[in-house]
């Protein structure tokens, strides 16, 4: 017996909705995994793990912080950042970020540096972003200005050279003085002469986490002399001179010698993850701390064995005939001369600076991916030197 057509059209639709809510009753759905990076000295990024604040004593909004109080448990330290009167709308997104997750908490003042007079619009913009006080600095010529032993000719050439090797900023006067003024330079300042700590904070940065205890406290408690959140491979051929330079210094002056294994040079000095860096840069592998996020103790940098580093690289030329960077400079600094059990990552401090990311995972932060390193192209990710530091020195 046949069915009629409108009878076998039902029966197939009968059929096929039996087949489709036996697949939803038996399938088993495969759960969402969160994003892996893998790298070869590490199973997954650390940031994907629940990420909590430091462990021992920390200092809270509680014990005193308020705006204006001269006798409250803030200690000797600042909030610093160079900037021009243009970047203003950029400065105020990072103070806000700032303020929001830290700063309105424990009211440390903001120290502006210029190398040209901050205008009234910076000031009193500015100044509405915080309780705390603001300082407005300007630096001194002689701090700024390219030193009377650069060859100016030489320079040009130089900068030249960097700019057809795709080098950024290569070719920028200003950029190659930054360097130089925050590599060895800033913590001279007369502003800043009795002043200890200090965060560094730049136009456009985001912060995503709140902090809920005093960092300078944990610095100054814990024994600590340098806090970063980004750990980073620089390009070689920016820096092609550092390293000999710095070997040279290390024969000249063996009494700033430390004990290798108390120091973080295994790290300075890897060739198995990236070894074109390593060679590109004759013995340095490049790793380096963002210093566009740095929590430090001025008092390493005035200390002798850095000082002499400094002023011998200042010497040899490189802030200008190359593109020596503060960064690499600090990281070395620190590397060499500086136990690095010393050397602290904040993990829990949520951070970007375009294009990389600190991304804990934390129900503190907000408006960052945790585990995320960048959000920009695949080739990124083997910026990322973190593994390095976690391999030679861990991850305290």
């Amino acid at each position: 017996m046949f069915f009629s057509k409108p009878m076998r059209v039902v029966a197939l639709a009968c059929v096929l909705l039996l087949l489709f809510l036996m697949f939803e009753i038996f399938h088993k759905p495969q759960p969402i995994k969160e994003p892996r990076i893998v790298y070869p000295d590490m199973m997954e990024d650390p940031n994907l793990k629940e990420t909590h604040e430091p462990t021992g004593k920390l200092w809270r909004a509680a014990d005193d912080y308020a705006a204006g109080n001269p006798s409250s448990s803030r200690i000797n330290a600042t909030i610093l950042s160079l900037v021009r009167n243009s970047e203003i709308n950029g400065m105020i997104q990072s103070m806000r970020d700032l303020e929001r997750t830290w700063n309105h908490k424990f009211n440390y003042p903001w120290t502006f540096f210029n190398d040209e007079p901050f205008t009234a619009e910076f000031k009193e913009r500015t100044r509405a972003e915080t309780n705390a006080s603001c300082h407005y600095e300007l630096i001194p010529k002689e701090h700024w200005a390219v030193p009377a032993w650069i060859n100016d000719d030489l320079f040009r050439e130089s900068a030249k050279m960097l700019a057809e090797q795709g080098i950024q900023y290569g070719d920028v006067v200003s950029y190659h003085q930054m360097c130089r003024w925050y590599s060895g330079l800033f913590y001279r300042h007369p502003a800043l002469q009795h002043t200890r700590y200090y965060w560094r904070v730049e136009p456009n940065v985001h912060f995503f986490c709140d902090v809920d205890y005093d960092v300078f406290r944990y610095m100054h408690d814990h024994n600590k002399t340098y806090g970063f959140t980004i750990n980073l491979y620089d390009a070689p051929q920016s820096i092609p001179t550092l390293w000999p330079e710095t070997l040279k210094f290390l024969e000249a002056h063996p009494e700033h010698n430390k004990d290798e294994t108390l120091t973080a040079r295994p790290w300075l000095e890897d060739k198995e993850r990236r070894p074109g860096h390593n060679q590109k840069a004759n013995g340095y592998s490049t790793c380096h701390f963002w210093s566009n996020f740095e929590i430090a103790d001025m008092e390493f940098w005035r200390g002798k064995a850095y000082e002499d580093y400094f002023n011998h690289l200042d010497r040899a030329g490189g802030f200008f005939y190359e593109r020596w960077g503060d960064a690499p400079v600090h990281s070395i600094g620190v590397g060499l001369f500086e136990d690095a059990s010393r050397i602290h990552w904040f993990r829990d401090i949520g951070y970007q600076h375009i294009p990389y990311f600190n991304c804990p995972n934390s129900p503190k932060c907000q408006g960052c991916k945790k585990g995320l390193f960048t959000d920009g192209d695949d080739f990124l990710f083997k910026e990322d030197c973190r593994p390095n530091w976690f391999k030679y020195v861990g991850m305290g």
